[in-house]
């Protein structure tokens, strides 16, 4: 099942493939042949302009030439410096020396398709259409109300390309783990809050690739570093991955995507089975997959862990009801049913009587009919000859 928003403001990265990105790159690679520039820190005298989609939406102005050839690819790691403005000049984002990883929903949509098209050293102005930028939502900045962002706002971005390194190169160390797959675990948090889960799921999933300890140590792969952990940092690895897992379930079943979340909570509780939240979410994928008689044993252990949970409390008795209408309703179909097989024996059995009779009277009526014909046929012989 696609796991995708209904209600989404955004579009869904994945919609623009490959080879549109290549194409677009292509168009401004042609451009910036077509115009003789000065390479290196020196302002563009004729800035190259780049309408990315070719509907206005997305356009990038190059003020800084940088480095010819040397541009990011999808799952890159970059850094950047970034400043977002609204169209009446207002500061909204800033991001100084952060890095993001190409396509991975860490920056808005706009930013994340024009990275691709920069060239490292390269600054450059990015125009996003609020459908690439903070869609129908907009933003509420609970730090500082002046940097809020209003619903279908247009966000102009100043961004520098500082560098940019391809994923496997990052190092593989438990603290650099840890501190990207939560950043990533809480970018998830932050599109889940916006109502946009599929792009919350891609994060989640990201996330658990990096606190996985599973792929912390690859002796075979010569790009991964081996890197041995204590039995304190696996721990913390572990409840780390239960958040996300419990997360990124969470994020499947507000898609319906039942089979997927079922999985989420169930690798939760095959290290946690007395994990409450996964109780919870799995009874309620359970029920929601017709299972109920399967779902209420796991809520009443989930309600015995936190008997003062009341959403637990209130969804246990939901289901509850539930299973005794079902039992009723099942109930009364059998009976129904019955009830229709006895009269269909019945109707048998009387069709059964009235045949044999109907038969017995056919016998009678043929020998009646044969001893009148007899006796009929004696009178005419007496009638002949005597």
């Amino acid at each position: 099942m696609e796991e995708k928003s209904s209600s989404s403001s955004f579009e869904d990265l994945t919609n623009f493939n490959e080879q549109e990105i290549k194409e677009a790159t292509e168009a401004a690679a042609a451009q910036e042949a077509a115009q003789a520039t000065t390479a290196g820190d020196v302002p563009v005298d004729t800035p190259d302009f780049l309408d990315v989609l070719g509907n206005g939406q997305l356009t990038k102005r190059i003020l800084v030439k940088g480095e010819a050839g040397n541009r990011p690819q999808r799952e890159d790691i970059c850094k950047i410096n970034l400043v977002g403005k609204l169209e009446n000049g207002t500061v909204v984002e800033e991001l100084k020396n952060e890095s993001v990883q190409v396509g991975n929903y860490e920056v808005v949509q706009g930013i994340d398709m024009a990275l691709p098209l920069m060239d490292v050293g390269e600054k450059a102005e990015i125009v996003c259409n609020a459908r690439f930028a903070y869609g129908e939502i907009g933003f509420v900045n609970e730090d500082d109300a002046a940097k809020n962002i209003p619903p279908n706002a247009t966000v102009t971005y100043t961004v520098e390309l500082l560098s940019t390194k391809e994923e496997d190169e990052e190092e593989q160390g438990f603290e650099v783990r840890k501190r990207v797959g939560n950043k990533k675990r809480e970018r998830g948090n932050f599109w889940f809050e916006r109502n946009e889960y599929n792009m919350a799921i891609q994060c989640y999933r990201k996330a658990l690739q990096y606190l996985d300890e599973a792929s912390v140590g690859v002796p075979d792969d010569p790009r991964v570093k081996t890197v041995d952990l204590t039995n304190e940092q696996l721990q913390e690895l572990l409840e780390d991955r239960i958040r996300v897992n419990n997360n990124l379930a969470m994020a499947q079943m507000k898609v319906e995507a039942w089979d997927a979340a079922l999985k989420s909570v169930e690798s939760v509780l095959s290290c946690k089975p007395d994990n409450v939240k996964a109780l919870f979410r799995k009874g309620k994928i359970l029920d929601a997959k017709g299972q109920v008689n399967a779902a209420i044993p796991l809520l009443q252990k989930a309600a015995t862990l936190d008997p003062e949970n009341r959403a637990i409390q209130n969804e246990l008795s939901k289901m509850i009801l539930k299973q005794k209408r079902e039992a009723r309703n099942e109930k009364d179909l059998y009976q129904k049913m019955l009830g229709q097989a006895q009269k269909l024996e019945q109707k048998s059995k009387q069709q059964k009587t009235t045949t044999t009779e109907e038969s017995k009277f056919k016998l009678w009526g043929y020998l009646m009919g044969t001893i009148l014909i007899g006796v009929a046929g004696i009178a005419m012989y007496r009638y002949n000859y005597v």
